[in-house]
């Protein structure tokens, strides 16, 4: 559908002290910046209302348009303002203030608002007394300007009574902070990069901020193995094609079963897989049958061989009470019925699903085109494998961990080696790999030192989500996006020490892969264990330890941490077989507590 987007700016700012809320900074560049960031995909075309500082917001090259109300009406004259100057069907509205508005808004908005025929389609999150009506964030019919102008006419201002008067289709959103409007100074601080988040809120804001990238080919199904489907697959045949017998044994059919007496049989001919027997099989008269071979007409039981009696080269006797009627017969379609969904687009493809595949004759299947990611690590003690080891320099051991990780996804890898540890040379890198990959993977760089020029790199080529998180191994974990010569690229800056670079690759950096590459439904394989000691711990930030999961003597499972938990401890890494989650609301663990574990075999 052809929509507009109007970005609603034209308030006076007074809860932030006067100043227009739209050009506050946050986490490095204006508030309408980052709405319009998350906007401008969703739409065809954005406006921009606003009643001051015109100039500032018009230098987005959005066109800006004020109200035609004066003295700051409120939200309906903004959209008043839009529907004047929109020329698209329908029209979106999303404040400036709201930075965190969801990535697919516009499109369940216009879905909701078709299939109900409604005036205009409305956010809602929460249910019962938390329940909230989101009225700035709707679409609305450009046709209905004339019955906004008459409401406004007659003194209406309130965006509740206007909306009694229309048909509304409500949207239900489950993530209430991404409608959270920024009206104070304070509330401004609480979401700034600079303050640290819990994991649940970084993993969120990368979730949604993350986009599949685009782009398909066509591979041998011998090829596919770990690529994602891009469409579903649909079964071209059925599987089985035909009735077929489940065992090696007799067909017949099931009414010649006696019911208190041994049944007999006349064996009439064979039936082998790839050779079914055409000749009709009468009462009390059987064919001989192979598993796998097509079921003979009319025949719609099979007795194993093994259970019969009184074989002989004619006939053959079945004792009675040993069968039923039906048994070890596999049905036409038992497996998939011709037309039937095979496999769901976003699938990660497994071995089995190459054999599926294979079993539908389909020798070619479309899938994602590999994530491209570039990496690298900084630092001037950095040396490359091959390199004399100078006084105070070590091996870069970081690289070669994501290689690995990496390679497990199925990633297109540009490996760029070591960059030095200045802003000159860290800008290049930065701007050589996003100009060239979907994402981009740092370690080291991001904490705080006096050498430390990732933040203020990102904040001058792109944008810097987050910056620190609650968590140990890991705190210092930069996300955002890059660009540079019209290219843009994610950017994930891993800490430095290598315990960390796996912990928040695994539990940040992959999800987010994944999603590019368009898969669905990959979480990391959980698992609750009981602690066989006693594990420190304080409340407040979420802990990765890693750990050796085993079972007791009766079979259950039960996890050793492996000792040392220094995050530059990688031999401790190379031992564990899993990782143990203690989540931040949690305190000290004692021997014999479950907890929750992340199992390292069979990661992708």
């Amino acid at each position: 559908m052809d929509i507009t987007g109007l970005i609603l700016a034209g308030g006076r700012g007074s809860r932030m002290g006067s100043v227009d809320k739209g050009l506050v900074p946050l986490n490095g560049k204006p508030m309408v910046a980052h709405v319009l960031e998350r906007l401008t995909p969703q739409v065809q075309h954005l406006l921009i209302n606003a009643n001051q500082n015109q100039e500032a917001y018009a230098a987005y090259g959005v066109p800006v348009w004020p109200d035609a109300l004066p003295d700051f009406a409120g939200p309906l004259a903004g959209l008043q303002a839009g529907l004047m100057h929109c020329e698209t069907p329908y029209l979106v509205t999303a404040p400036c203030d709201s930075p965190f508005l969801p990535t697919d808004l516009v499109a369940r908005l216009a879905q909701a608002r078709q299939a109900q025929d409604a005036d205009l389609a409305v956010a809602v999150t929460g249910t019962g007394d938390t329940r909230q009506l989101h009225p700035v964030f709707c679409l609305v019919k450009t046709a209905l300007l004339p019955h906004l102008n008459a409401y406004l006419e007659g003194g209406g201002r309130k965006m509740g009574s206007w909306l009694a008067s229309l048909k509304v289709a409500e949207v239900q959103f489950e993530d209430e902070s991404a409608f959270h409007n920024i009206n104070t100074a304070d509330e401004l601080r609480m979401h700034d990069s600079d303050r640290a988040l819990t994991v649940a809120q970084a993993q969120r804001i990368i979730q949604d901020l993350v986009q599949p990238i685009h782009g398909q080919e066509l591979v041998p199904t011998r090829e596919a193995l770990g690529r994602v489907l891009a469409h579903d697959v649909v079964s071209p045949i059925s599987v089985p094609a035909h009735d077929n017998s489940a065992m090696d044994g007799f067909a017949f059919q099931g009414a010649d079963l006696a019911t208190n007496a041994a049944t007999t049989l006349t064996i009439i001919g064979s039936a082998h897989a790839g050779h079914r027997f055409d000749s009709a099989v009468g009462h009390g008269q059987c064919v001989r049958i192979m598993t796998g071979a097509v079921m003979p007409a009319l025949c719609d039981t099979v007795v194993p061989q093994e259970l019969t009696q009184a074989l002989t080269d004619t006939t053959v006797s079945i004792p009675a009470s040993t069968i039923q009627t039906g048994e070890n017969r596999r049905l036409k379609g038992e497996d998939l019925m011709e037309g039937k969904p095979a496999l769901s687009r976003g699938r990660v493809l497994r071995p089995a699903d190459m054999g599926l595949l294979a079993s539908l004759g389909i020798a070619e299947v479309a899938v994602q085109r590999r994530l491209k990611v570039a990496f690298f690590s900084t630092g001037d003690e950095l040396r490359s494998l091959g390199q004399p080891l100078d006084a105070g320099c070590i091996y870069d051991s970081n690289r070669y961990t994501l290689l690995g990780m990496l390679t497990r996804l199925g990633c297109e890898l540009i490996d760029m080696g070591v960059v030095k540890d200045d802003a000159q040379s860290l800008e290049a890198a930065l701007r050589t790999a996003c100009e060239n990959a979907d994402a981009v993977i740092t370690s080291g760089g991001v904490s705080v030192g006096e050498a430390d020029y990732t933040k203020p790199i990102m904040a001058k080529l792109g944008d810097v989500s987050f910056w620190k998180i609650d968590m140990r191994p890991g705190r210092p974990l930069a996300f955002g996006t890059v660009a540079s010569n019209g290219k843009r690229a994610y950017l994930f800056g891993l800490p430095g020490n290598p315990v960390a670079v796996m912990v928040t690759f695994y539990f940040f950096a992959r999800d987010a892969l994944l999603r590019m590459m368009g898969a669905h439904n990959t979480p990391l394989p959980h698992l609750r264990a009981a602690s066989q000691a006693n594990i420190r711990k304080k409340p407040g930030r979420t802990e990765y330890q890693r750990g050796i999961l085993s079972t007791d003597a009766t079979g259950n499972p039960v996890v050793q941490i492996t000792g040392a938990q220094g995050s530059g401890v990688l031999h401790s890494m190379s031992q564990a077989n899993c990782m143990v989650v203690l989540h931040d609301e949690q305190g000290p663990v004692r021997a014999g507590e479950m907890v929750d574990v992340v199992v390292f075999d069979g990661l992708v």
